[in-house]
């Protein structure tokens, strides 16, 4: 039976008029129907009568299993799947499931087809899918109708004209019924309901990962098509997106485009300025539900919620290790069941995955992608820029349960629970010592365990793991298989190449949060912050003479027990330190390090170099940066 309603555009059939008359209005972009509380318009009464919900704030719709509620029964629908997780379109190709058919339809078009039949007229580029061409030719279109009355901007529609114009009133008619907050975009308003639903309704076609935020789905599906076609004209560095390339340019300009309206300080993200206002409205959204301490970052929230549990339930099947975050296990199994396929071309070094490779290449080519938004200081790690945010932000997300002080790393937590000697509650069976934290204890135990079962054949020492025997034996065998790719000295290990190519690359990871002096090693950083303590707890028997370690006091003894432990072995003089055993070395190989800048004289040690330097000028003593 023939249907008497007929589009004239697309040529779609309908038995009724009403029927009809919506379709056309998918063409015309009419939308007749107008919310009398904020002027948002619909093309459908039904979708009015949804949007009225919103300001009644009646939630009719509740899940049977957690008795959540929602406006709308699609709403509901969209959550149910969030507790079935039921994936019944499965794609014949390589079997991956999908909870929706279009998805499915969509993942099967833009991923196995190799035809693009939706091709652009005016510059003939063609695409899988026909959003895609529809979202394209946007960008040819030159005409924008609608100009704003205060600065002239021109717009293509007139929707977007009139959410313009709120940034000049500063109008917020969009109010969250849960926390009352407000928002001038409806499409704001809506992305913000999420955090408070926990609602991802935007699945990737290819993993099937899912987002709150189609920005942020369309952000993500670049990664798996490998291209990055927006490159710096300045340095070559290529990105996936636009607003990233935006950004790496300020880096170049010094550009600070978002500015405090409070203080005048300014930012190159408007990320950066955002997280800066909340030090004037002292704002942290984010609270912990188990102790109530508040964030004014999740990822300060994310970082404290692991000092609640000492759990470590997933524990690795083939070597006993255990992690707090399942995620941490996967990554951890990867280095037993996966090969090291990615080689580094420098120093031959393998890597599971390629991050990990690429992460690696920044310290040869002393590359440092990750720059602060606030100060601008670069790093070639993300992780160290995060630590590196909290100075900013003054959030110590790491709590000690004993004394409450905060800390803003897991590490500097640590360092102070090996200072608090008073409380140790995790003491040892074997021989009484005791420990602040569990972890501790559960190292100290494997020194009591009795079977070392990987030997020396040379002098019969035992190790524990096989890797501590093949270091061990690169003591008898003088092997160093560790190059350094720029001066081309070698190492027996890779921990003292790791140490010693930031004397080339000038990389300081290690960040004091006191003073923010920053070092080259962790021993360093440990070293420099007893300094921040004032503690000296370790007393010389023999002269009273204090100290802040227990190492500098084990030297120190040796001063009146004449003991020297660190003997060289060309000529047997033996000495207390090893630091002098390695300068009296030089006079063997007839290194001289340190070279004078001025005339290039060089010497054995640092304090003979500085001494020089005093020749040249009593201006500008010689300057040690460690």
């Amino acid at each position: 039976m023939q249907k008497p309603h007929t589009c004239d555009i697309c040529h779609k059939a309908f038995d009724k008029n009403s029927e009809f008359m919506i379709h056309l209005r998918k063409h015309t972009k009419e939308k007749p129907f107008t919310c009398n509380l904020c002027d948002k318009a619909f093309s459908e009464r039904a979708y009015l009568r949804k949007h009225l919900w919103m300001h009644r704030k009646k939630k009719p719709y509740s899940c049977d299993l957690c008795s959540k509620a929602f406006s709308t029964i699609s709403e509901l629908k969209r959550h149910l799947k969030t507790h079935t997780k039921k994936k019944s379109f499965a794609c014949d190709i390589c079997c991956k499931t999908f909870s929706r058919p279009d998805t499915l339809q969509k993942h099967l078009g833009g991923v196995h087809s190799t035809e693009k039949p939706f091709a652009c007229d005016v510059c003939c580029k063609a695409f899988s899918i026909k959003e895609y061409l529809l979202i394209h030719l946007k960008t040819h279109m030159k005409e924008k109708p609608h100009a704003c009355y205060i600065c002239n901007k021109a717009f293509l529609k007139k929707s977007d004209l009139n959410k313009h114009i709120r940034t000049h009133t500063k109008e917020k008619p969009f109010a969250c019924v849960i926390c009352t907050k407000r928002f001038s975009q409806h499409s704001s308003f809506k992305r913000h309901l999420r955090t408070h639903t926990d609602e991802k309704p935007f699945e990737c076609d290819v993993c099937a990962k899912t987002f709150s935020q189609k920005t942020s789905l369309n952000a993500h599906f670049i990664i798996h098509t490998n291209e990055k076609p927006y490159a710096c004209d300045i340095c070559g560095r290529a990105f996936l997106r636009k607003g990233d390339l935006n950004q790496h340019s300020r880096l170049h300009t010094k550009e600070k485009p978002h500015a405090c309206n409070l203080c005048n300080k300014a930012f190159a993200k408007k990320s950066g300025l955002v997280v800066h206002l909340r030090i004037h409205t002292n704002e942290k959204p984010f609270k912990c539900d188990m102790c109530s301490k508040a964030f004014s970052q999740k990822t300060g929230l994310n970082s404290h919620l692991i000092s609640h549990t000492t759990d470590k339930p997933y524990a690795c099947d083939i070597c006993g290790k255990a992690y707090r975050r399942k995620k941490d296990l996967h990554q951890h199994f990867q280095i037993h069941t996966e090969e090291k396929a990615y080689l580094c071309d420098l120093c031959n070094k393998a890597f599971i995955k390629k991050s990990g490779l690429t992460r690696h290449l920044l310290k040869h080519t002393r590359e440092k992608p990750f720059a602060c938004d606030i100060c601008y200081k670069t790093y070639s790690e993300k992780s160290s820029l995060k630590k590196h945010f909290l100075m900013h932000t003054k959030e110590k997300p790491y709590s000690c349960d004993l004394c409450n002080k905060a800390f803003c790393t897991i590490s500097e937590l640590k360092r102070h629970l090996k200072t608090d000697t008073k409380k140790k509650p995790f003491a040892c069976d074997v021989c009484c010592k005791a420990f602040s934290i569990k972890e501790y204890l559960l190292m100290h135990l494997k020194t009591h365990m009795k079977e070392k079962p990987h030997a020396c054949d040379i002098c019969n020492k035992a190790f524990l793991k096989k890797s501590d025997l093949n270091t061990h034996i690169r003591t008898h065998t003088k092997e160093k298989p560790f190059v350094c790719v720029i001066c081309t000295k070698r190492f027996s290990e890779n921990s003292s190449l790791k140490r010693h190519l930031r004397t080339h690359t000038d990389e300081k990871p290690y960040e004091c949060n006191v003073c923010a002096k920053a070092f080259a090693q962790k021993t360093g950083l440990n070293a420099h912050f007893i300094t921040h303590t004032k503690d000296k707890s370790y007393a010389c028997d023999l002269c009273n003479k204090v100290f802040h370690r227990k190492g500098d006091l084990n030297k120190h003894v040796r001063r009146h027990t004449e003991e020297k432990p660190h003997a060289c072995d060309l000529c047997n003089k033996a000495f207390y330190r090893k630091a002098e055993l390695n300068r009296h070395f030089l006079s063997h190989t007839k290194e001289k390090p340190f070279a004078c800048d001025v005339c290039s004289k060089t010497y054995y040690t640092r304090s003979d170099l500085n001494s020089h330097l005093r020749t040249h000028t009593e201006m500008i003593p010689f300057v040690n940066d460690q």
